[in-house]
């Protein structure tokens, strides 16, 4: 099996060499694709200073479902996995993947969280959207969230621990990148909808280092209440429709978020006014999203349900720089096609040129 590891990033130079460090120790056959989004921390210059990543793919964008799509767009194994730059594979991983995708065209594994480092407060933030999955309360990360939605079984895998057959990937048509976060739970939907199986394998395990939970990047709150429903309401009615059931989970968690605000207030934590906010920015994220998941719902009807997928652009990256050997051989192709095509338009041109001399002489 051939193994692409798209690792997506964004100000996360230090957690990120670790990450690397650890995939070339457990994985070092794989073919690694970073994908970095417009971080300012000199990410791209240590990722191009180490010899052990295949590709950088720059963009602009911080979404995070952006760059995963940037990644799988340029991988080649017929096997694709995605890692947080905050995660290290631990020993084992490399072998787990294999194993998983020999049962099903997807696998995941557990992430156990550590500790940030000393002196890491305040530097190497992950963008917002890189804590992709943080609708749901914590589990026990031993085992595989699982739901039960629309007479339909969801099993949910870790955003940041996760390898896909080829196909898979194809058929999902990877990530849909109107959503900033949650896009990881909309392809287990999505999955599920298409009857694909995702495996869960302890033994594919990752340890993630934790950032400080006062803010994120770019001096944004951690939590984006607005965000978080408006991908909930999207991915629900984009996937499900109008159903009760989609209607009382995204009411659950509204209610248990408010409460859990409310208590904020009483203990002193919060105030009124901000907790007053925060309900403002819910009731816009639920209406907002609500309206896009229907347009997208009524866009696309195949069973991906992905009207914002890898087909649907192909203008992610903004640089790309690119070791492997095929490139080369790539590139010396298209010189030799370029050369060979202005050959031929030069004997083309003589020919041309040849025949109307005879026909001129003939006259």
């Amino acid at each position: 099996m051939d193994l692409s590891v798209v690792v997506p990033t964004l100000n996360g130079r230090d957690r990120l060499a670790a990450c690397l460090d650890a995939l070339a120790a457990d994985a070092p056959d794989a073919e690694v694709i970073v994908v970095n989004g417009p971080s300012a921390d000199g990410t791209t210059g240590m990722v191009r200073d180490r010899d052990d990543v295949d590709v950088l793919v720059e963009i602009s964008d911080r979404t995070v479902n952006v760059a995963r799509n940037a990644g799988v767009e340029v991988a080649t194994g017929d096997a694709v996995a995605l890692v947080d730059y905050d995660n290290r594979i631990e020993p084992g991983w490399r072998d787990a993947v294999a194993d998983g995708l020999d049962a099903a065209p997807v696998v995941s594994g557990p992430v156990t969280p550590i500790p940030p480092s000393e002196g890491d407060a305040g530097a190497d933030r992950p963008d917002d959207a890189a804590a992709d999955d943080s609708t749901e309360p914590e589990r026990n990360p031993s085992e595989p969230e699982r739901n039960r939605i629309a007479g339909r079984d969801v099993t949910y895998f870790e955003s940041g621990n996760v390898a896909f057959r080829r196909d898979a990937l194809r058929d999902l048509d990877g990530f849909d990148e109107y959503l900033r976060v949650g896009g990881a739970r909309d392809a287990a939907h999505r999955l599920a909808r298409m009857d694909r199986e995702v495996a869960w394998r302890p033994a594919m395990a990752a340890r993630k280092e934790l950032p400080t939970p006062t803010a994120a990047d770019g001096g944004r709150s951690a939590h984006e209440w607005g965000w978080k429903y408006r991908g909930l309401a999207y991915r629900l009615l984009k996937n499900y429709g109008v159903r009760p059931t989609a209607l009382l989970r995204t009411g659950s968690h509204a209610v248990g978020d408010a409460l859990g605000a409310a208590r904020d207030v009483v203990r002193g934590e919060s105030t009124p006014t901000r907790w007053a906010a925060t309900g403002r920015d819910v009731l816009v994220g639920l209406t907002g999203g609500s309206s896009d998941g229907f347009v997208a719902r009524r866009r696309d009807r195949s069973p991906a349900r992905n009207p914002n997928g890898i087909s649907t652009r192909a203008d992610r990256a903004v640089a790309k720089y690119d070791r492997r050997p095929e490139a080369d051989d790539d590139d010396g192709n298209r010189a030799d096609r370029d050369a060979g095509s202005g050959a031929d338009r030069d004997g083309a041109r003589e020919s041309d040129d040849g025949e109307r001399e005879a026909e001129a002489a003939g006259e």
